[in-house]
């Protein structure tokens, strides 16, 4: 056996994600010290409650309440507790001791990464995160490293397994999003409360990483557009395939060029996808990333973006990183932010709209219609009409509209329905619905 050098790891957090990492780090040590060149001894796991049931049987006489001592001790802190205390002051701890740091924590990321860059650089250490975007899929080292000497254009992702599931399952079983949502909670992929998913919040914690990395600029979280998938209806799902789109939400990170300046588009929403694209083909809760760079051109990251084991093979790879940062020596890789490109509100963003209408089954609605959206300076792109049925089969008085418009700045479209619906033509807006991908 190789004498290598011993690294000391604190573990704080025994969920899902840290249960495994424990057990990989202890059933796994010999290989994992040929990979890093260093062992990698496990010295603690900081949590609240030593007695706790947990689902990975793990030596009882790691476990310690006592979270401080355990970090000051250690070359290497690995933070799974989640949420944003006390999580930020002991990753900041762990790094004024000298520690390299590999964090999953996509909130604390979104909301306090400067300052734990900041106090990494101070320090020459190193803070790892590639766990904190997609789960298992490698994306944070080649939006960082790989994509560094490249010139990223464009990011569009699907980065929540809730809201794919959900939203796959309607697609493909045309069901209701409460029942759908029900069985993701009894399956565990949602929690007993989905708000942060079905909102669109963790998407945008997710969006805000990745559009600081690839547009190498600071993204305060409060400048991400976000919507969730709450509104989304079993009908909204059918005329979507009928047009032949589906329906995901997406994170959507973009440089924009205007006027002879460069900004970016920080954006989560529910969005139209043509059954073309290879993110309409992502099911079930798997996560996908797709990129566009000018040189590299078109890439895609795809996996299980979600799950204890698969979490923590992102994890531990990052452990792995800062085992062999330290045994290199010198300083830790510093974020690059310094393109300071402004970021823009979604008003300002070019792009086009499916817009659902009710309305009267009568001459001239059409033309009316038509002359609102032209006096917004937007045009219809494609337009299919249906009849509403009565509620004993028969036809109705009214019709239904499924309009695509032509691309414009987004701020012109929501104002141009604003205008649908307060005409007097239009009995109800269905439904709104960006499209992406094309």
């Amino acid at each position: 056996m190789t004498d290598y050098r011993r690294l000391r790891v604190a573990l704080l957090g025994a969920g899902a994600v840290g249960s495994q990492v424990a057990s990989l780090l202890l059933r796994h040590g010999d290989e994992l010290a040929d990979r890093a060149g260093a062992r990698l001894e496990l010295v603690g796991i900081a949590v609240r409650d030593v007695d706790a049931p947990r689902d990975v049987e793990l030596p009882r006489e790691l476990y310690t309440t006592d979270a401080e001592t355990l970090i000051t001790g250690a070359d290497i802190v690995i933070e799974l507790m989640g949420g944003i205390e006390p999580a930020r002051s002991h990753i900041l701890l762990g790094l004024g001791s000298g520690a390299d740091v590999v964090t999953a924590n996509k909130a604390l990321l979104a909301t306090h990464g400067p300052e734990i860059y900041e106090a990494a650089d101070r320090v020459g250490a190193s803070v790892y995160y590639e766990a904190a975007a997609a789960g298992a899929i490698p994306i944070i080292r080649p939006l960082r490293d790989s994509l560094a000497g490249d010139r990223v254009v464009r990011i569009m992702g699907i980065v929540n397994g809730t809201t794919n599931y959900i939203l796959d399952r309607m697609d493909t079983e045309g069901a209701d999003f409460a029942d759908v949502l029900a069985d993701a909670q009894r399956l565990g992929y949602a929690e007993a409360d989905p708000t942060a998913d079905v909102e669109g919040y963790d998407a945008a914690q997710k969006a805000a990483i990745l559009a600081s990395l690839a547009f190498h600029t600071t993204v305060p979280l409060e400048s991400v557009h976000c919507e969730g998938i709450t509104t989304i209806t079993a009908s909204m799902i059918e005329e979507a395939r009928d047009a032949g789109f589906v329906i995901k939400l997406l994170a959507v990170c973009e440089r924009l060029d205007g006027d002879g300046t460069e900004s970016i588009s920080v954006r989560v929403y529910p969005a139209l996808v043509p059954r073309s694209h290879p993110l309409a083909a992502v099911h079930g809760a798997n996560n996908a990333v797709f990129v566009e760079a000018e040189a590299a051109g078109s890439l895609m990251f795809y996996g299980a973006g979600a799950g204890g084991v698969q979490t923590a093979s992102a994890v531990l790879g990052d452990v792995v990183s800062a085992a062999r940062r330290h045994i290199a020596g010198g300083t830790g890789v510093g974020e690059s932010t310094r393109a300071n490109l402004p970021i823009v509100s979604i008003g300002h963003v070019m792009t086009r709209y499916q817009i659902t209408l009710e309305v009267p089954d009568e001459p001239g609605v059409l033309a009316t219609i038509a002359g609102l959206l032209s006096d917004g300076h937007v045009s219809v792109a494609t337009l299919v009409q249906t009849m509403v049925l009565a509620e004993d089969g028969s036809e109705g008085t009214s019709a239904r509209l499924i309009i695509g418009t032509h691309r414009a700045t987004d701020s012109a479209l929501r104002d141009a329905v604003e205008r649908l619906a307060d005409s007097d033509v239009v009995e109800r807006v269905v439904s709104v619905l960006r499209v992406e991908g094309e």
